[in-house]
């Protein structure tokens, strides 16, 4: 049959396989008829028939032997169907996983992060994106925001979220989140009795901060702002890791600052209270090259900028709590205080000092009147 077998050569004169001819050819092996074949195919038996013998024909070998009862494999035919169905079902598999990570559902994800953002939004991110996609692959890696970008421009890494927005050329740059920044103060410090500290709390302190990507950021927001209020900070860059940095602020050796993500860390005998300013924010991009497009990454993405969405509009005091609570609030004494105190807005106090001098003057009037009454002469 040279017309069937041209029909089944490449350019290259090697025979092809039909793998439709394949499959019909297995349905005959299963029901070892043409006609019950060709019923399950929803196909004319005459169809099915010629598909087959096309099919011998490239191969070069007969795969039935036909009776008037039907039909049944040859050897080469029963060797050639066991082999068949583990490369059908492998390419099954082939095009269920072409699919799925199309649809970005399996794959790999390679994600850049400053050790600052262990907590916070983009652990939300990662924690939700983990939830709907537990089959795709996430590799994390921290280092600083220069680094990242690097990684990321050499295709190395999908996404590096870095600190600040950036103008990148080459590179996608989004601004996702923003996060407070909290000073760290020794416990028993006398601004740890208030909510919230202003800049200007802190002219007279000594400040610490490490020699990171995050130090260098508040150093210079510590900076700029004082020096707008007439103050020269003193400040110290050590050359130590958060934790020890902390250690050092519970020893008493300074004030430190931190971001909003890592308040979630306690350390002993250090406590944490926000920066009280809208200044005191420090914003946080992400950075991918346009050119990416592993679908994997595109969902990650999607997510993550459908999440900053909420997260900006969470109420300004969602980080406050973070911290742990005063465990003592102090008044107000001179209206030019440079400290938000606990409770300061609470029309609950303000009631309870109102009723406690009203009894206070009520309690001096009856005792006056009683001294006065004992201070009379009987005239009797």
């Amino acid at each position: 049959m040279m017309e069937g077998q041209s029909a089944f050569k490449d350019n290259s004169g090697l025979p092809t396989i039909d793998l439709v001819s394949i499959a019909q050819a297995l349905v005959v092996a299963e029901c070892l008829s043409f006609h019950r074949a060709a019923t399950v195919l929803g196909k004319e038996p005459s169809t099915v028939a010629r598909r087959v013998r096309a099919l011998e024909d490239v191969l070069g070998v007969s795969l039935f032997e036909r009776t008037s009862a039907g039909v049944r494999p040859t050897t080469a035919g029963a060797r050639f169907f066991e082999q068949a169905r583990v490369v059908l079902r492998h390419l099954d598999d082939a095009v269920q996983a072409a699919g799925a990570a199309g649809r970005g559902v399996i794959g790999h994800v390679k994600v850049g992060i400053l050790s600052s953002m262990a907590a916070g939004f983009l652990r939300e991110v990662i924690r939700t994106y983990r939830a709907r996609h537990a089959k795709v692959e996430m590799h994390i890696l921290e280092g600083a925001s220069r680094e990242q970008i690097a990684l990321v421009r050499e295709s190395r890494l999908d996404v590096a979220f870095v600190l600040g927005a950036p103008e990148l050329p080459n590179c996608d740059v989004a601004q996702l989140w923003t996060e407070q920044i909290f000073v760290a103060l020794p416990q028993g410090h006398a601004l740890c009795d208030y909510d919230e500290i202003r800049w200007e709390s802190l002219r007279n302190e000594k400040v610490i901060l490490c020699q990171s990507e995050l130090g260098g950021a508040i150093h210079d927001r510590l900076i700029t702002r004082l020096a707008q209020l007439g103050y020269s900070p003193w400040i110290e860059r050590l050359d130590v890791g958060r934790e020890a940095l902390m250690n050092l602020v519970a020893l008493g050796l300074g004030v430190s600052f931190t971001s909003e993500a890592t308040v979630a860390t306690q350390f002993p005998e250090v406590t944490f209270r926000p920066i009280a300013d809208d200044a005191a924010r420090i914003p946080f991009s992400a950075v991918w090259l346009p050119t990416n497009d592993n679908p994997a990454f595109r969902r990650f993405l999607s997510l993550a900028r459908d999440m900053s969405k909420k997260w900006e509009k969470r109420p300004r005091d969602a980080a406050v709590r973070l911290s742990a609570k005063p465990q003592k609030s102090k008044s107000i004494s001179d209206p030019h205080s440079n400290v938000v105190p606990a409770n300061a807005r609470s029309p609950n106090i303000k009631r309870q000092r109102l009723s406690g001098d009203r009894s206070r003057r009520a309690s001096t009037r009856t005792s006056e009147a009683a001294n006065r009454g004992a201070r009379r002469p009987n005239r009797g």
